[in-house]
């Protein structure tokens, strides 16, 4: 496979690809030597620039990828229900309380067992807490300012949707470990690549276009014959890819090549 011209990238998500050149996120434009700053000028599209500079290539007008929109909402939970319920996708119920007053009032609407989330920077199961009693409740609201609550919909396995660009790259089963509430293969859950209902497969990409993200894994549930969006990682792992063998770097250098991404 040849190319005409090396394509940037700033993050090191396409480090392994043959057609790009990773120069990494440095806090310092003016770490970057005379060449590399001119390589990021001169370039029409920056590759994994970094949440930081996604926003000023977007400001100056320089095409990026992931979108600008991707980048908004990276491990934002808080945001992204707000959106979920703006846009009016089947998501759990789920509410934000502020403060020590605010948390007071989690029993007025939720009962347990509940779903407790730290609602930012939190991924791989790591922050989401299965609430049965006060004491636990009490446990984690002393661990964030922020309560992130949702109703629990009991499940033993959910759905992940990778969408790269305007395709779905791969979509796969997440088995939940016996005695695990959560599907995370982090936490020890299994991929299963029996097939996905394509409502669960209509549902992600719907809401990767109505959202503008263009690289992300779209976890979503089955619960009584309804199917609810848990939430979006703009941070996906690359295991579904591995248990299927997909060449990610492949796929990745296809996309680049094809002009899709």
């Amino acid at each position: 496979m040849t190319y005409p011209k090396k394509v940037i990238a700033l993050g090191s998500r396409l480090r392994n690809c043959p057609s790009v050149i990773t120069l990494g996120i440095r806090p310092n434009f003016s770490d970057y030597s005379e060449k590399e700053a001119r390589q990021i000028k001169e370039a029409s599209k920056i590759y994994y620039p970094g949440t930081f500079y996604a926003e000023i290539f977007d400001s100056m007008g320089k095409k990026i990828f992931p979108s600008y929109h991707t980048y908004k909402f990276v491990q934002d939970k808080i945001k992204q229900t707000a959106l979920f319920n703006l846009i009016g996708v089947p998501h759990p119920k789920t509410r934000v309380y502020y403060g020590k007053l605010q948390k007071k009032k989690i029993m007025d609407l939720f009962h347990f067992p509940f779903i407790a989330k730290i609602p930012r920077g939190s991924a791989m199961g790591r922050g989401v807490f299965l609430i049965n009693n006060k004491e636990e409740l009490m446990h984690y609201c002393d661990k964030t300012g922020v309560a992130y609550i949702q109703e629990f919909l009991q499940i033993d396995r959910d759905i992940r949707v990778v969408i790269i660009g305007k395709h779905i790259a791969h979509a796969y089963w997440r088995i939940n470990a016996q005695g695990e509430f959560r599907s995370n293969i982090a936490k020890g859950g299994e991929i299963s690549l029996s097939p996905v209902p394509k409502g669960a497969l209509d549902l992600a990409l719907y809401v990767a276009k109505k959202c503008g993200w263009d690289d992300v894994g779209i976890d979503i549930i089955a619960y009584k014959d309804k199917y609810y969006i848990l939430e979006a990682n703009m941070k996906y792992g690359k295991e579904g890819f591995r248990k299927a063998e997909i060449d990610y770097i492949s796929l990745m250098e296809q996309k680049i090549k094809s002009g899709e991404i």
